[in-house]
């Protein structure tokens, strides 16, 4: 009879982090859940730091090749190292919001539009959709 934790553990699937850590830090082989290796993300992550690019570079231009192989050359490649970057996320532009529900732009147009507007022309835009209350 299987008890309920390993049925767990056989069925547990591969998270990003476990990627990361397997190719960076502890250097296990997790080459048994190959399925779920995302590699255009291993390749982000992996492409922020500054002994990694050129590696990351060569899995880009070789992208067609296995998951696995993708895995192996990163496992066997990059040395042992404790990395850590966070996530390149958008930065957040403050008054978009605002002329994208005053004019019923998209992001792209209310892009444009932030650069034409003067200070005054967005406090009024910011008063006429005022509707009181906290926020």
């Amino acid at each position: 009879m299987i008890n309920r934790k390993e049925k767990n553990w056989c069925f547990q699937i591969m998270e990003l982090k476990d990627w990361l850590n397997s190719i960076n830090y502890n250097k296990d082989d997790l080459s048994e859940d190959i399925k779920s290796y995302p590699p255009y993300i291993v390749n982000r992550c992996l492409s922020g730091h500054m002994d990694c690019v050129m590696f990351a570079n060569e899995m880009n231009m070789y992208s067609h090749l296995d998951k696995d192989m993708q895995y192996y050359f990163y496992l066997n490649s990059l040395r042992k190292r404790k990395r850590f970057s966070p996530w390149i996320k958008k930065e957040k532009i403050e008054d978009i919001d605002s002329v994208k529900q005053y004019y019923g732009y998209s992001n792209e147009k209310a892009k444009q539009a932030l650069r034409l507007l003067s200070e005054s022309e967005l406090n009024y835009i910011k008063s006429k959709l005022d509707i009181g209350g906290t926020k």
